[in-house]
């Protein structure tokens, strides 16, 4: 009885497992920027001979078929049927009893169109995030370790900064990735991530952030006085330190003035905002922004919007792979084993181009969902472009809206850019949090932070207002939120106090 026990959950595991790969495998393409789900889709197309591109696609429109030697397309037709021969090839190899990988084609010619889109391309196009998770793959983890790491460097912010905190991410991992892991391991993982370049990356406080840096000068072989008074700042005099009262530190520092200057000089070397070295927090390198989505706003107010498809084509599993599939299953009986073997890799090619196919598809199909929600929710701004009539709008209300996980929004509007009749913008822009006053009126954060802004730019610069002041002429203007809401929103904001901004 133990035994057949024991085998019952050995199946159960192997099928959980054959799940989770087609999951892992949408929600990898799921996270991709289209320039990099183009070079994943030919890879794939390298690499499986089962999969292939639809007849229809050969990397040309249909009304260019006629002309396609007149516009200089003999290199891509010659590329196309070349592509055949290797496929073709590699079908040869399997059917010769090939029971490895070994027979792959050529590199699969990519033929660059003009599109429809607005591409701004400046240099660099490594992502944030593929800058960070280079450095993690030189790390030892374990296949479970790698998970949750990336799942770290998916959580930082703008500036590369973790502000969730470990307890939120544990339940996350739990909850909608079915990773079971303490806070000490994940505190573990974290320190990890915070020993990668540049320094201070993954720390979850402007204060740790600052700690890290000087911790990582002394690793680098600085010990000094000047790293004892930086650290010494942070750790002692930082209240003091956030609101410039250096006066304050110098005193209780014990220093001299000219102490306190290269003090001051040293410190503003510090980066309070890593992830500005490494470009965009929000999947890809700020020099290049790719739109997925095309958003058309008409004259009457009526808002569509296309998915941006660029050079990715439709595929097709092989006919002649199909054929082989089927031929098998129909006569395995009579086969040799070779050939069984054969056709056993024909299969599995087969099984994998479907699952690939399968993958783009739900991908296009979560973006469309995620899309057209966010655009029912934010229809204003799309009619009139003005960034105050951005609804409060959190990635719970679109999973609400959709139906998906709030992780799948997550992915999904961390990574994906939109390009409307008032700019291009990431799909992050359209969501803000909400403020709700005493009267129970629900506001945007994003439409206060810019009145409050409009506000102190409209002031005396000779008096410039106190926060209490601010807080009464917002009241006047229809935004009673506290004082302390505006302390907030004005340090957000990097906007100094009242007597830092006297001209």
């Amino acid at each position: 009885m133990a035994q057949k026990l024991i085998q019952t959950q050995e199946q159960k595991l192997v099928q959980q497992m054959r799940l989770s790969q087609q999951q892992m495998l949408q929600v990898h393409l799921l996270e991709m920027p289209l320039t990099e789900l183009e070079e994943n889709i030919n890879a794939e197309l390298d690499d499986n001979p089962a999969l292939e591109k639809a007849e229809n696609d050969l990397g040309q429109t249909e009304n260019e078929g006629e002309n396609e030697l007149e516009n200089g397309n003999e290199a891509d037709d010659f590329d196309s049927l070349n592509e055949k021969e290797e496929r073709q090839d590699a079908l040869d190899s399997v059917l010769e009893g090939i029971e490895g990988d070994d027979a792959m084609p050529l590199p699969y010619a990519n033929n660059h169109d003009n599109a429809d889109y607005e591409e701004t391309v400046y240099g660099d196009t490594t992502s944030f995030y593929d800058k960070l998770k280079e450095q993690m793959d030189m790390l030892m983890l374990t296949e479970k370790e790698h998970a949750v790491m990336e799942y770290l460097i998916g959580s930082l912010d703008d500036d590369g900064l973790l502000r969730k905190d470990l307890g939120t991410i544990g339940d996350e991992l739990a909850i909608y990735h079915n990773i079971d892991i303490s806070e000490p391991e994940l505190e573990k993982l974290l320190k990890l991530l915070q020993s990668m370049d540049p320094a201070g990356i993954g720390a979850r406080s402007l204060q740790e952030c600052l700690l890290l840096q000087v911790e990582r000068m002394r690793e680098d072989g600085r010990n000094d006085r000047l790293l004892d008074a930086m650290e010494r700042v942070f750790k002692e005099c930082f209240e003091a330190f956030k609101k410039k009262h250096w006066d304050k530190i110098k005193l209780q520092l014990g220093l001299n003035d000219t102490q306190t200057e290269t003090l001051q000089r040293e410190i503003h070397k510090l980066n309070p905002k890593p992830g500005a070295s490494l470009g965009e927090t929000e999947g890809r390198n700020m020099q290049q922004i790719t739109p997925d989505f095309i958003i058309d706003t008409d004259d009457d107010g009526t808002v569509t919007f296309t998915l941006n498809q660029g050079n990715i084509p439709e595929l097709k599993v092989s006919p002649a792979f199909n054929e082989m599939v089927k031929a098998y299953r129909g006569n395995k009986k009579s086969m040799s084993r070779q050939t069984k073997e054969a056709l056993l890799y024909a299969k599995e090619k087969v099984a994998k181009a479907q699952g690939f196919i399968e993958a783009i598809k739900q991908r296009r199909r979560t973006l469309t969902l995620t899309m057209q929600a966010i655009i029912d929710w934010q229809r204003r701004f799309f009619q009139e472009g003005d960034e105050s009539e951005l609804r409060p709008m959190i990635l719970k209300d679109i999973a609400d809206k959709t139906g998906l996980d709030i992780s799948t929004v997550s992915r999904v509007s961390n990574v994906k850019y939109a390009q409307t009749k008032w700019g291009t913008f990431p799909l992050r822009f359209f969501f803000t949090d909400s403020y709700t006053t005493g009267e129970g009126e629900e506001m945007s954060t994003r439409k206060i932070k810019m009145a409050l802004k409009a506000v102190i730019e409209k002031e005396d610069k000779s008096k410039p207002l106190s926060d209490e002041a601010l807080t009464k002429l917002m009241k006047e203007k229809g935004f009673p939120i506290a004082r302390r809401t505006i302390a907030k929103y004005r340090e957000q904001l990097n906007i100094p106090v009242a007597r830092l901004r006297r001209g």
